[in-house]
């Protein structure tokens, strides 16, 4: 049994804690100075000394550990992480049951009530992300919670230990027996090719589901797309499988047209039929405008923050900017799929982005639907932060 630390939360943090949001910020701390190692125990209480709740010290970005329960008596031993990977094994119960999608989330961090660990599964697979070292201490407990508990051909891992979120090098082979990279698995009837064992990325965001699936069965018939940061192109195969006339996808990375092309291949869609380009979308999209080439659809996911030689990209400063140029190469009548992950800020602000954007550019939009997380990426309300994708179907008017 790991040593307990008892650490003094400020009476401005208490409230909040004890409301249930399990993050720990590091300024929460009177006696910070008493955390050594990560991984600890700690026990929270107020400045009157009375309990909060039990969590584990962990350093990552978001703060300096996770509150993972509220319950006085229980221990963090092995029957409790035993019933958390329980619980969020049942919770995802028709997944495992379906032959069209065969990877998914299985527990997602402080959703399914332990903060700062994720996992997913590919087709009999299991890829658990440690995202600080103070969890990643937990990993023969919950590998053996998760090992007896599931079926599995195998297990790797990834470390992002970093404050950053950055990945850790490593051989990500955990145990059982090694995958045959690229593993095949299916996304609503879609193949994806995926590598557990190649970086910090696998080759498709699974968050996405539910927007793919309404773009192929909904809005990509006879429609032109561009799919910018295109990642390997998950978008377009689902958009070209909706029928698309043809898809456009741009990103920066020199690998991500071997990726793409290798996405079309195992779903039998001719990858010369479609547009691949390796190009800072920033100036493709001054090349676009500039050429006064458009589109039925352009869909507009960048990442939260990115950085390429001449340009720096920050969601919550630029997304109303980059959309005011996306807005100049979409079709009136067009539809933008504008989507964010950045936790920093809700719904309600992104739309503050999306009507700006509208206003400034003198055209006029309306909202076609929303998504956020799909149900296997569990949230709970205490944490608004954790539901962080916020995804807008826009119609340009004519």
């Amino acid at each position: 049994m790991k040593k307990e630390v008892i650490l003094k939360v400020k009476d401005n943090f208490v409230k909040e804690l004890k409301a249930g949001n399990p993050l720990i910020h590091s300024d929460a701390i009177m006696n910070g100075k008493d955390l050594k190692e990560e991984g600890a125990i700690i026990q929270l209480v107020d400045e009157r000394s009375r309990f909060i709740g039990r969590g584990y010290y962990g350093k990552q970005n978001k703060g300096t550990g996770w509150v993972l329960t509220q319950n006085e008596k229980e221990e963090l031993d092995q029957s409790f992480f035993d019933k958390k990977i329980k619980a969020a094994l049942s919770e995802r119960a028709t997944f495992f049951k379906s032959n069209d999608t065969t990877a998914f989330r299985v527990f997602n961090g402080e959703g399914d009530g332990i903060g700062g660990l994720t996992i997913d599964y590919f087709d009999g697979y299991y890829l658990l992300t440690w995202y600080s070292e103070g969890i990643y201490s937990f990993k023969e407990t919950i590998l053996h919670s998760l090992t007896a508990l599931a079926d599995y051909k195998g297990v790797y891992e990834k470390k992002r230990f970093n404050t950053k979120g950055t990945y850790v090098e490593d051989d990500d082979f955990v145990m059982g027996e090694r995958g045959e990279f690229p593993l095949i698995v299916k996304e609503n009837g879609v193949n994806f090719a995926v590598y557990l064992n190649d970086g910090a990325m696998v080759g498709v965001f699974l968050d996405q589901r539910d927007v793919r699936k309404t773009i192929r069965d909904q809005y990509a018939n006879g429609k032109t797309v561009l799919n910018m940061f295109s990642y390997t192109g998950a978008f377009s195969v689902f958009a070209a499988k909706g029928g698309a006339l043809k898809t456009t996808s741009v990103d920066l990375a020199n690998r991500s047209r071997a990726k793409t092309i290798e996405q079309f291949s195992i779903n039998a869609i001719d990858a010369e039929s479609q547009d691949i380009i390796v190009e800072d979308v920033f100036h493709y999209l001054k090349y676009a405008v500039k050429k006064q080439v458009a589109f039925d659809m352009v869909i507009l996911d960048p990442p939260s923050f990115a950085r390429s030689k001449k340009h720096t990209f920050s969601a919550a400063k630029d997304y109303k900017n980059l959309l005011k140029d996306t807005i100049a190469i979409t079709n009136k009548n067009g539809v933008i799929v504008a989507s964010t992950n950045a936790s920093g800020f809700g719904m309600k602000k992104f739309k503050g982005f999306i009507e700006g954007a509208f206003k400034e550019t003198g055209e006029k939009f309306k909202y076609m639907e929303e998504f956020s997380l799909p149900c296997d990426f569990k949230t709970i309300r205490e944490f608004p932060e954790g539901n962080y994708l916020k995804v807008v179907f826009i119609q340009k008017l004519s």
